[in-house]
């Protein structure tokens, strides 16, 4: 909790990787480098499920919203902390902040959802083949898009408002290089308990639970592929749903390292370079991982390339 010298916060500073002063311009290169990789990697995917007719599945309409969401979390972070890398005041007025932590919310939600729609994808389509066009159909895909969104917006709203509806007096310095939900309790001068159970909440609901029946759909294709007679079909099967498992343990075990992990023993450096890598980087490598792992992506890349080089 904050002091309270009775002054209202008007602006929070966000201390960040700025007063790493010899590593500014290193880091503003690198982190701009990792941000445009991000925007290229995810908006290809996004053009090549809209090009081509191949990548038409249920499978990729969710990846093209995954895709779009992950550019939407990136530029929710990358922009505002590119210029406190170059500003020596990194000062950031109180309404941007919330509306920081609202977005910075609403698709992290959103991405666990679309996850766990993707999981429950690969599920429907290995553990129930003879049904897969029933349970997939356009209006199943339409409602598990919508209902990710709907999640995002509502947790986001929520937990924004029950935040930043707590007084704000004196202490104005986050330790951070964004408006994050505990940095940002650690200076409200009241009682945070209903921001710090409506963090728990969240990371429960949509952390914890949706790694928990994505773990329950793995068992299923698991259980399913190890009933297959030949080694063949094992491994055909295991590499349709590959891309997304190692997306999961990527964006789960780092949300996890970075928001359920004991506070003590940790610093704020620490916990600076693990969000870092869970908000920057891992939106970088998605891309990455379901172009060069999967052949469908890599085949409708070359289509879309030849495509538009032979078009006069």
């Amino acid at each position: 909790m904050g002091r309270d010298n009775g002054t209202a916060v008007t602006e929070f500073i966000l201390l960040g990787f700025s007063r790493f002063v010899s590593l500014r311009g290193p880091l503003f290169w690198g982190v701009l480098c990792i941000y445009l990789v991000t925007l290229l990697g995810n908006s290809l995917v996004v053009v090549l499920t809209l090009a081509d007719p191949a990548l038409r599945s249920p499978m990729y309409y969710l990846l093209r919203h995954f895709s779009l969401v992950e550019i939407l979390y990136t530029t929710t972070i990358v922009p505002r902390m590119l210029a406190d890398l170059r500003s020596s005041r990194p000062a950031i007025p109180l309404a941007s902040c919330f509306t920081q932590l609202y977005f910075f919310t609403l698709f992290g939600v959103t991405e666990c959802c679309l996850l766990t729609a993707m999981a429950y994808d690969r599920y429907a389509a290995i553990c129930r083949p003879l049904h897969y066009t029933t349970l997939m159909n356009s209006r199943a895909c339409a409602g598990l898009v919508g209902a990710s969104y709907l999640m995002g917006v509502v947790t986001g709203t929520t937990h924004s408002v029950c935040i930043f509806a707590l007084p704000y007096k004196g202490g104005n310095i986050i330790h951070h290089f964004m408006c994050d939900v505990l940095p940002v309790l650690g200076l409200t001068t009241g009682s945070t308990f209903r921001g710090e159970v409506g963090n728990i909440f969240v990371t429960v609901s949509f952390v914890l639970t949706p790694f928990l029946l994505i773990l329950a759909s793995y068992a299923c294709i698991l259980g399913t592929i190890f009933r297959m007679s030949t080694p063949q079909g094992r491994r055909k099967v295991f590499s349709t749903c590959s891309s997304h498992l190692f997306v999961v343990m990527l964006f789960f075990g780092t949300a996890t390292v970075a928001y359920m992990r004991p506070e003590a023993g940790s610093s704020r450096d620490t916990d600076q370079i693990i969000a870092f890598f869970y908000m920057v980087v891992t939106p970088m490598l998605n891309p990455f991982v379901y172009t060069l792992r999967n052949r469908e992506v890599t085949g409708a890349t070359k289509r879309v390339i030849s495509r538009y080089l032979r078009s006069p």
